[in-house]
């Protein structure tokens, strides 16, 4: 499901999109890419349910409420997330959002850089949302070669997907971020946290003892 909102690049699907695409083929899958206007017709020109549905995680709470909780659900972001990272540690590291307090520090990260657009993910969506939460948080942003050295400072690390970097970067700032002390999560799995649904879709994964 690959939503092609003001963000997406014109002419192209996104990094991650492509990435899931190619790895579907080259394993023999046979992957249908629909918008999210067409989910529902999507879903109904099937003669099967299906084996899984893989989203762009800014609309898991729209997708989770249209199909069936049998159906197994994850994201981009997720998938990503268990490439480039260590899943358990991020789902872990969600659950801090929970236990967030006035004053605390937030730092959302991203691998690549961009000019910012309306509706942006990294800083406007999510610090709504995180700020749904508890109002008086503080945010900051960092993307690119950019990682702040005095993690200690915040309460939650929050990075993006990371397909611009390799594992041996991720891993790096995770280290980073044990090493301090600080939970780190990723934002695909942030928002499902935010959203109630993170255990439908970490469940694709099998992920025990979290």
């Amino acid at each position: 499901m690959a939503p092609q909102d003001i963000q997406a690049p014109k002419g192209r699907l996104i990094l991650p999109q492509v990435q899931v695409l190619r790895d579907l083929l080259d394993n023999k899958a046979i992957p249908v890419t629909v918008t999210l206007d067409n989910l529902d017709l999507g879903l109904e020109m099937l003669n099967n349910k299906p084996d899984l549905i893989i989203t762009d995680s800014q609309v898991f709470k729209l997708v989770h409420s249209k199909i069936d909780d049998n159906v197994p659900l994850t994201s981009f972001s997720i998938i990503m997330a268990r490439e480039k990272g260590d899943l358990k540690e991020f789902v872990q590291g969600a659950k801090e959002i929970r236990n967030l307090k006035s004053g605390d520090k937030v730092l959302i990260a991203e691998a690549c850089t961009h000019h910012q657009l309306k509706g942006d993910i990294a800083r406007e969506k999510l610090p709504t949302w995180l700020k749904s939460i508890e109002e008086n948080i503080v945010v900051d942003n960092f993307s690119g070669k950019d990682f702040p050295e005095n993690l200690k400072e915040y309460k939650l690390v929050i990075h993006c997907g990371s397909c611009m970097f390799n594992r041996a970067e991720v891993m790096s700032r995770i280290e980073s971020c044990r090493a301090a002390g600080v939970s780190i999560t990723n934002f695909g799995i942030a928002i499902a946290e935010i959203n109630g649904i993170l255990d439908r879709v970490t469940r694709p994964f099998n992920i025990q003892g979290y």
